[in-house]
């Protein structure tokens, strides 16, 4: 019997698109395995930096799946690290999740809940001093293109995230199944997570 996964996107205004729109191209490559679900807390409309308006829903749990959260960066973060209510809501949904991931500075709002205490995360270099000012209980890793830490997997700015899904689905179904998907969307996958091309000093 195949084990279905639920990805509970958290969407809140002013995300990054490439964020969430590259992963979700990825995991929609195998749609047996991953449902998508778009969430936010009022549900409605939400806007992307760029403009992209995506519908979402309301979080409810379902024992049918296997729940993860998807955490976007993007401008939003800013206000979203001072937004209590977002914060707790991405906690509770977090608890309830058998894996967490997180693109750019969406590791920002993860670090603020406290949810990456005594955890290696990484973030969007450009934004990164900024981001390690939200906890300093987490053990931030700034050369990384993705870093896994038990369930959490958090990634580099925006493009990583691509990069991130692949490695969440190859440790998941096996690395066959990504680079399948690679071939597909013809798409060269950066595989080590410790090499990091973008590196900033």
């Amino acid at each position: 019997m195949v084990e279905i996964y639920r990805i509970n996107v958290v969407l809140f205004n002013d995300f990054e698109t490439l964020d969430v729109f590259g992963p979700v191209e990825i995991f929609g490559c195998v749609k047996e395995e991953f449902k998508m679900n778009f969430i936010s807390m009022d549900s409605g409309i939400i806007t992307s930096s760029q403009d992209v308006k995506t519908q979402t829903d309301k979080y409810e749990y379902s024992s049918k799946y296997k729940e993860i959260v998807f955490i976007p960066g993007g401008a939003g973060t800013r206000k979203g690290v001072e937004d209590y209510d977002l914060l707790k809501y991405i906690k509770d949904i977090s608890l309830y999740s058998k894996y967490i991931l997180t693109v750019c500075t969406g590791s920002a709002l993860l670090a603020k809940s406290g949810l990456l205490d005594g955890r290696e995360a990484t973030s969007n270099k450009r934004s990164f001093n900024w981001v390690k000012e939200q906890s300093d209980k987490v053990l931030w890793i700034k050369e990384a293109r993705w870093v896994k830490d038990g369930n959490i997997y958090t990634s580099s700015g925006v493009s990583a995230g691509i990069d991130m899904s692949l490695g969440f689905i190859s440790d998941i179904l096996g690395r066959d199944v990504a680079l399948n998907i690679c071939n597909r969307i013809e798409y060269i996958w950066n595989e080590d997570p410790k090499k990091d091309l973008f590196k900033v000093e």
